[in-house]
C-alpha cells in the first residue's frame, strides 16, 4: 500500500453489502461520491484523517 492510502471496510446504505475500498488519507476532511461495487448505487463518503492516518469513514445514501 502506498503512503497516504488506507483500506476501509464499509457498508452500502442501499443494499447493505460490505466491501473494502481504498481511501486517500492525504486530505484531512473530504466528502465524495462513489458507486457501490455491488449494487452500483451512489454512496456519499465522508472521510476524516489526520497526519496521513484514517480516523473515520461514514457512508450515506446520496
Amino acid at each position: 500500500m502506498q503512503p497516504g492510502l488506507a483500506t476501509a471496510q464499509v457498508q452500502c446504505p442501499h443494499c447493505w453489502e460490505s466491501f473494502t475500498t481504498t481511501i486517500d488519507c492525504s486530505v484531512d476532511e473530504q466528502t465524495y461520491v462513489e458507486d457501490c461495487y455491488v449494487c452500483c448505487h451512489p454512496i456519499v463518503f465522508q472521510v476524516n484523517a489526520a497526519e496521513g492516518k484514517l480516523l473515520s469513514v461514514i457512508t450515506t445514501a446520496e
